[in-house]
């Protein structure tokens, strides 16, 4: 069974999406079949930095949640768009979007959808595709999606900035982990401004929320400006961003 990795933030802009798909990405670099899911469903986007093209989309993952087709009809081979010459079944990476359509989303947040039965999907897809690792990119705050992401992944992901509504919003969702007794919960602290001491912000958040900091990085030119087109860890392979990601997908697969 996959391992299921959770990747989350109190809020959005913190580059969640971003950083999901680059370290599933990396992941899969490293020669395993990877999924992600997007349950970001009233704001879907992940999609966009893997150039997936939803005007053909056949199904999304709002047809699997309404009865209309099975999750692994969701699931659309991205691998080509962070490993130019994939070899065999290793490496693959596998991408479940959410629909942008306005009355899909509309739907979503009149009727709302079966939770447990995103729970059995998740499931189901990791051993329809042999799946060694699924990440899911939730919606930001907390709600049950949230609260079962939370409660069915081997390691959960936060994303935050060094900003005090982040601080406080990281806090209320770490105790709700622990509460939901998560197996492992690790920090990223993203858009790190320059001249900021990271190593003092580094031990302050790790004492905070007694959780590790497995990457701090910096607010940076090069990742604005690609405005989420492609993949950062493919369009600059060694820059320092990608080197601190690298790190953190080598944590993800010990």
């Amino acid at each position: 069974m996959a391992k299921i990795i959770a990747v989350h933030s109190f809020r959005g802009g913190t580059g969640k999406s971003n950083i999901t798909a680059n370290l599933a990405s990396l992941v899969a670099l490293a020669g395993h079949r990877v999924g992600i899911i997007d349950t970001d469903i009233q704001s879907p986007g992940i999609h966009v930095i893997f150039g997936f093209n939803q005007d053909n989309l056949k199904y999304a993952l709002n047809d699997y949640l309404w009865g209309n087709c099975k999750i692994e009809d969701a699931a659309y081979d991205v691998t080509r768009a962070a490993i130019p010459e994939p070899n065999g079944d290793r490496p693959r990476l596998f991408l479940i979007p959410s629909s942008v359509k306005t009355g899909e989303i509309a739907r979503v947040l009149c009727d709302g959808y079966d939770v447990g039965l995103l729970n059995d999907g998740i499931q189901s897809v990791s051993r329809a595709l042999s799946l060694d690792y699924l990440f899911i990119d939730t919606h930001p705050g907390v709600n049950e999606e949230t609260l079962l992401s939370i409660a069915i992944c081997d390691r959960f992901m936060l994303i935050m900035r060094p900003d005090n509504q982040d601080f406080q919003g990281t806090a209320v969702t770490v105790e709700l982990a622990h509460r939901l007794e998560v197996q492992e919960i690790l920090l990223i602290v993203n858009k790190v401004p320059q001249g900021m001491e990271a190593g003092m912000l580094q031990g302050q958040i790790e004492s905070t929320y007694k959780a590790e900091v497995v990457g701090m990085l910096p607010l940076n030119a090069e990742m604005a400006s690609l405005a989420s087109s492609a993949l950062f860890s493919v369009r600059y392979g060694d820059h320092p961003i990608t080197q601190t990601l690298k790190g953190i997908a080598r944590r993800i697969m010990t």
